[in-house]
Protein backbone atom coordinates (compact mmCIF):
# COMPACT_ATOMS: atom_id res chain seq x y z
CA UNK A 1 0.00 0.00 0.00
CA UNK A 2 1.11 3.51 -0.98
CA UNK A 3 -0.16 6.26 0.98
CA UNK A 4 0.33 9.94 0.13
CA UNK A 5 0.00 13.64 2.42
CA UNK A 6 -0.54 16.67 0.93
CA UNK A 7 -0.45 19.88 1.73
CA UNK A 8 -0.34 23.41 0.40
CA UNK A 9 4.37 23.54 0.95
CA UNK A 10 5.19 20.30 2.24
CA UNK A 11 7.48 21.53 4.27
CA UNK A 12 5.25 21.65 8.20
CA UNK A 13 1.75 19.40 8.10
CA UNK A 14 2.57 16.39 5.30
CA UNK A 15 5.98 16.74 5.89
CA UNK A 16 5.26 15.88 9.74
CA UNK A 17 2.18 13.39 8.52
CA UNK A 18 5.01 11.12 6.61
CA UNK A 19 7.65 11.37 9.30
CA UNK A 20 4.95 10.54 11.86
CA UNK A 21 3.62 7.64 10.27
CA UNK A 22 6.91 6.16 9.12
CA UNK A 23 8.19 5.98 12.94
CA UNK A 24 4.66 4.66 13.36
CA UNK A 25 4.65 1.85 10.93
CA UNK A 26 8.47 1.53 12.06
CA UNK A 27 7.37 0.78 15.88
CA UNK A 28 4.71 -1.83 14.61
CA UNK A 29 7.32 -3.50 12.57
CA UNK A 30 5.10 -2.84 9.11
CA UNK A 31 7.15 -2.84 6.20
CA UNK A 32 3.96 -3.29 3.35
CA UNK A 33 3.13 0.70 3.32
CA UNK A 34 5.06 3.01 1.72
CA UNK A 35 4.83 6.98 2.93
CA UNK A 36 5.51 9.72 1.06
CA UNK A 37 4.44 13.53 0.80
CA UNK A 38 4.32 16.38 -1.37
CA UNK A 39 2.49 20.06 -2.26
CA UNK A 40 -0.10 21.92 -3.60
CA UNK A 41 1.94 24.63 -5.13
CA UNK A 42 6.34 24.06 -6.28
CA UNK A 43 8.08 25.26 -3.10
CA UNK A 44 11.03 24.39 -5.25
CA UNK A 45 12.81 21.84 -2.84
CA UNK A 46 12.80 24.06 0.27
CA UNK A 47 13.53 22.50 3.17
CA UNK A 48 11.25 21.85 6.41
CA UNK A 49 10.25 24.41 8.81
CA UNK A 50 12.60 24.75 11.68
CA UNK A 51 9.83 25.13 14.04
CA UNK A 52 7.87 21.60 12.33
CA UNK A 53 11.47 20.04 13.05
CA UNK A 54 11.70 21.59 16.42
CA UNK A 55 8.10 20.14 17.08
CA UNK A 56 9.29 16.43 15.83
CA UNK A 57 12.46 16.59 17.76
CA UNK A 58 10.30 17.38 20.70
CA UNK A 59 8.70 13.64 20.12
CA UNK A 60 11.77 11.59 19.34
CA UNK A 61 11.37 11.69 15.05
CA UNK A 62 13.52 12.99 12.85
CA UNK A 63 13.04 15.89 10.83
CA UNK A 64 16.28 15.71 8.60
CA UNK A 65 17.02 15.34 4.87
CA UNK A 66 13.04 16.29 3.80
CA UNK A 67 13.17 19.02 0.87
CA UNK A 68 9.36 20.28 -0.46
CA UNK A 69 8.28 18.05 -3.63
CA UNK A 70 5.45 19.08 -5.71
CA UNK A 71 2.51 16.31 -6.12
CA UNK A 72 3.17 15.01 -9.72
CA UNK A 73 0.57 12.88 -11.38
CA UNK A 74 2.77 9.92 -11.04
CA UNK A 75 2.63 10.32 -7.33
CA UNK A 76 -1.30 10.63 -7.35
CA UNK A 77 -1.71 7.99 -9.98
CA UNK A 78 0.55 5.60 -7.92
CA UNK A 79 -0.69 6.31 -4.25
CA UNK A 80 -3.18 3.70 -2.96
CA UNK A 81 -4.75 6.46 -0.33
CA UNK A 82 -4.06 10.42 -0.82
CA UNK A 83 -4.44 12.13 2.81
CA UNK A 84 -5.16 15.62 2.91
CA UNK A 85 -4.90 18.44 5.48
CA UNK A 86 -7.65 20.93 4.08
CA UNK A 87 -10.88 20.84 2.05
CA UNK A 88 -9.49 22.94 -0.50
CA UNK A 89 -6.24 20.38 -0.66
CA UNK A 90 -8.70 17.87 -1.42
CA UNK A 91 -10.56 19.97 -4.65
CA UNK A 92 -7.23 21.11 -6.21
CA UNK A 93 -6.53 17.14 -6.24
CA UNK A 94 -9.93 15.75 -6.95
CA UNK A 95 -10.25 18.54 -9.71
CA UNK A 96 -6.64 17.99 -11.57
CA UNK A 97 -6.80 14.08 -11.42
CA UNK A 98 -10.59 13.17 -11.38
CA UNK A 99 -9.81 9.26 -11.21
CA UNK A 100 -8.28 10.02 -7.55
CA UNK A 101 -11.47 11.42 -5.69
CA UNK A 102 -12.43 7.76 -4.17
CA UNK A 103 -9.03 7.32 -2.47
CA UNK A 104 -8.28 11.14 -1.22
CA UNK A 105 -9.71 11.91 2.03
CA UNK A 106 -9.05 14.41 4.72
CA UNK A 107 -6.87 13.15 7.25
CA UNK A 108 -8.90 14.89 10.26
CA UNK A 109 -12.06 12.68 9.14
CA UNK A 110 -10.12 9.49 10.70
CA UNK A 111 -9.87 11.18 14.37
CA UNK A 112 -12.35 10.24 16.89
CA UNK A 113 -13.76 13.33 17.41
CA UNK A 114 -14.14 14.56 13.61
CA UNK A 115 -16.66 17.68 12.81
CA UNK A 116 -17.24 18.33 9.89
CA UNK A 117 -17.17 22.08 10.84
CA UNK A 118 -13.74 21.37 12.21
CA UNK A 119 -12.14 19.12 9.42
CA UNK A 120 -9.32 21.20 8.65
CA UNK A 121 -5.45 21.19 9.81
CA UNK A 122 -4.89 24.34 10.05
CA UNK A 123 -1.42 25.76 8.74
CA UNK A 124 0.78 26.73 11.69
CA UNK A 125 3.53 28.38 8.92
CA UNK A 126 5.12 31.51 10.63
CA UNK A 127 2.37 31.05 13.83
CA UNK A 128 3.41 30.30 17.42
CA UNK A 129 5.20 27.17 18.88
CA UNK A 130 1.61 26.28 20.54
CA UNK A 131 -0.19 26.25 16.76
CA UNK A 132 2.83 23.77 15.86
CA UNK A 133 2.12 21.78 18.88
CA UNK A 134 -1.80 21.63 18.20
CA UNK A 135 -1.31 20.47 14.26
CA UNK A 136 1.22 17.77 15.50
CA UNK A 137 -1.48 16.89 17.77
CA UNK A 138 -4.18 16.63 15.26
CA UNK A 139 -2.10 14.77 12.63
CA UNK A 140 -0.51 12.24 15.41
CA UNK A 141 -4.16 11.27 16.69
CA UNK A 142 -5.83 11.13 13.01
CA UNK A 143 -2.51 9.02 12.25
CA UNK A 144 -3.31 6.95 15.37
CA UNK A 145 -6.69 6.03 14.60
CA UNK A 146 -5.77 5.98 10.61
CA UNK A 147 -3.59 2.45 11.29
CA UNK A 148 -7.06 1.19 13.14
CA UNK A 149 -8.72 1.38 9.74
CA UNK A 150 -5.51 0.14 7.45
Amino acid sequence: MKILFVCTANIVRSFMAERILMERLKQGNKTDIEVSSGAIIDMDGAPPDPKAVKILLEHGLNGAGHISSLVTEDMITDADMILVMENIHREIICNQYPASREKTYLLKSFSRDYNTAFADIKDPHQLSTHHYRTCFAEIATAIDRLLKCI
